[in-house]
């Protein structure tokens, strides 16, 4: 009897312990890679098969061998995931359309779920669809998980997209079930990224709470998932108070029922996780410098605990030989579609520089020695290459999108540069966006340079450097009353004032690139007519289509011959003196430090 009690009581602690036995589960995760295939900066120093003889961040080949070492660790316990804006950033991204190269890649490296941000958009929804299409007929790829998107419009471009979702390549959701374990899946992509992704027309976007709610109810009731996580282009910030916040905190206190997320866009490092409501929140920053790690620890199929480290991608990780053979022969391609007829080679030394230039966006933009450099060498490069030249260049700090860093050497290549100001696509099919000019008078510039010195307090994205320009505002004075002198030139040739009253009839040019004049076109709508701006052609004749602003390269070769912000970029540095002997310009000292064009006064 003793011992029939005693199995009993064996038996029922065992049930017990088995129904309380603890399950591990590794969630792997990045954000924003933007297409940094190489490591950086510079990438001219990027060394993935010898060890600590560079200080370089990223590079997939490293990242490969990470998220390999993990799997062998892990098992079958492991999920490898990211968060959106996988494409864009470099000059890979301008092959992605026709051959879809990086969402293989991406599977071969270990990715199981990927999800869409703003920047997959940026040379429109079709170019996305073409990209899918094409990785999917030369192999498997990675799960897309896209909740957001609103599938009930009729236009052709959602259609497209539906049918990638009737084929299976897209989900609203996802389910993976890893040891037993069903682990539902959803995305996000958040009203700041919906905002400045005007290339995703015609999609439209559902709704960030409502569609958390609802994915959340159905992976929970009709999916049964153990676990719920989303995958959300949004973000988190710090605010000023020192407390975070952001639409990823938002989401957390607003839909109960989410277990994690995994939280992009905003290029945010964070080294563990930002719990809000008891949903950890994490973010790598981006450009593959970091890989998250995220363990958690389930009892009952229930969440109990979480651990989280961020794994650096440098120069102590090997990397995987097979993945950079795969990303050298797609730089070969590159080279030869793209480089090679503007005269250039991938690995060709540009210049070389004893200091970093940046662009410290959300704190002190008018500071930015990089800023300064770029409208420079617009107006430098359109002055000297048009017959027309250039009276003001303007480049908005929104549209700076990397450092150079000296690094070791000091030497920055043809991807270094490029990376700067890479966005956008043009018309002929182009890396970047083509170089326009218009012409306003001197009353409807200082209307411009009024809008333009407010607009930063909405975003820093629209903080503006100029070339060839110079101009004082006094703060004290009433709204689209602070510009107070106005003058144009340079340094070589010295500058003239402005006359903006309406009886001065002299046009100036404004040249940037074709996304940002469109915005100088629009001023009159933001400003509700209180500023009154009518863009003209050298000749005062108002422009009916934007495509007349195009500056041609070759006016004698049939067609137009775009001019690019990176080729400006690549040509003005090789204008510098070769101050050292080593055959490279080296970026003079004059850029040291950046100092604002249209700069206030000091009032009392």
């Amino acid at each position: 009897m003793k011992r029939f009690l005693l199995l009993s009581m064996l038996a029922f602690f065992a049930v017990l312990y088995s129904s309380a036995q603890e399950e591990k589960l590794i969630i792997l995760h990045t954000n924003d890679l933007h297409s940094r295939l190489n490591g950086f900066s510079p990438e001219a120093e990027y060394s993935p098969f010898s060890l600590n003889d560079d200080h370089t961040l990223g590079g997939f080949a490293r990242l490969a061998t990470l998220i390999h070492r993990e799997k062998m660790r892990s098992g079958n316990s492991l999920l490898v995931v990211d968060a959106g804006d996988f494409l864009m950033g470099t000059l890979f991204q301008n092959l992605e359309e026709s051959s879809g190269f990086q969402l293989r890649l991406m599977h071969d490296m270990g990715y199981d779920l990927v999800t869409l941000g703003n920047h997959e958009f940026d040379f429109g929804p079709m170019a996305m669809v073409h990209s899918i299409q094409n990785a999917v007929h030369d192999g498997p790829i990675p799960k897309i998980v896209f909740s957001s998107l609103d599938l009930k419009h009729g236009d052709s471009v959602t259609r497209a997209f539906k049918k990638l979702f009737d084929q299976h390549l897209i989900g609203g959701c996802h389910v993976a079930e890893v040891n037993g374990i069903h682990v539902g899946f959803f995305s996000l992509l958040g009203k700041d990224a919906v905002s400045v992704a005007p290339a995703a027309r015609p999609l439209q976007f559902k709704d960030q709470i409502k569609t958390a709610r609802e994915y959340v109810k159905y992976l929970r009731e009709a999916q049964k998932a153990d676990l719920v996580i989303c995958l959300s282009h949004s973000g988190v910030k710090l605010m000023p108070d020192g407390t975070w916040g952001g639409e990823d905190v938002e989401l957390a206190r607003k839909v109960p029922g989410i277990d994690v997320i995994i939280s992009g866009h905003t290029h945010t490092y964070l080294d563990k996780p930002l719990v809000i409501n008891n949903v950890p929140i994490v973010q790598t920053e981006c450009f593959g410098m970091y890989l998250g790690r995220l363990e958690l620890t389930l009892r009952n199929r229930k969440l109990v605990h979480t651990s989280y480290s961020l794994l650096p991608v440098n120069d102590d990780i090997p990397g995987d030989s097979l993945i950079q053979a795969r990303i050298d022969a797609q730089e070969k391609l590159l080279e030869e579609r793209f480089l090679k007829p503007a005269g250039l080679t991938y690995k060709m030394p540009v210049a070389q520089t004893s200091f970093p230039l940046f662009c410290q966006q959300e704190i002190h933009p008018e500071t930015s020695n990089l800023g300064m450099l770029i409208a420079d060498a617009l107006y430098v490069y359109i002055d000297t290459h048009d017959s027309l030249g250039a009276d003001i260049a303007m480049f908005s700090a929104g549209m700076v999108r990397d450092r150079i860093e000296p690094g070791m050497k000091g030497i920055q290549t043809v991807p270094d540069i490029y990376n700067t100001v890479c966005l956008g696509r043009g018309k002929d099919g182009s890396p970047g966006y083509p170089l326009a000019r218009v012409y306003v008078t001197g009353k409807e510039l200082k209307g411009i340079l009024e809008v333009l010195y407010i607009a930063p307090s909405s975003s820093s994205d629209y903080y503006i450097y100029f070339g060839g320009l110079r101009a004082k505002a006094d703060p004290s004075r009433g709204l689209l009353r602070k510009i107070i002198d106005i003058q144009v030139g340079d340094d070589v040739h010295g500058f003239r004032k402005v006359d903006v009253s309406r009886k001065n009839k002299t046009l100036y040019s404004l040249t940037a690139d074709s996304y940002m004049l469109e915005f100088v076109s629009i001023i009159g709508k933001m400003s509700k007519g209180l500023v009154r701006v009518k863009i003209k052609n050298e000749k005062g004749i108002p422009i009916r289509s934007f495509n007349e602003t195009f500056i041609d390269a070759d006016p004698s070769t049939p067609g137009l011959q775009e001019m690019k912000e990176w080729q400006a970029m690549i040509w003005y540095l090789r204008q510098f003196s070769d101050t050292d002997g080593n055959g490279i310009p080296d970026i003079p000292d004059q850029y040291r430090i950046g100092s604002p064009r249209l700069y206030k006064i000091k009032t009392n």
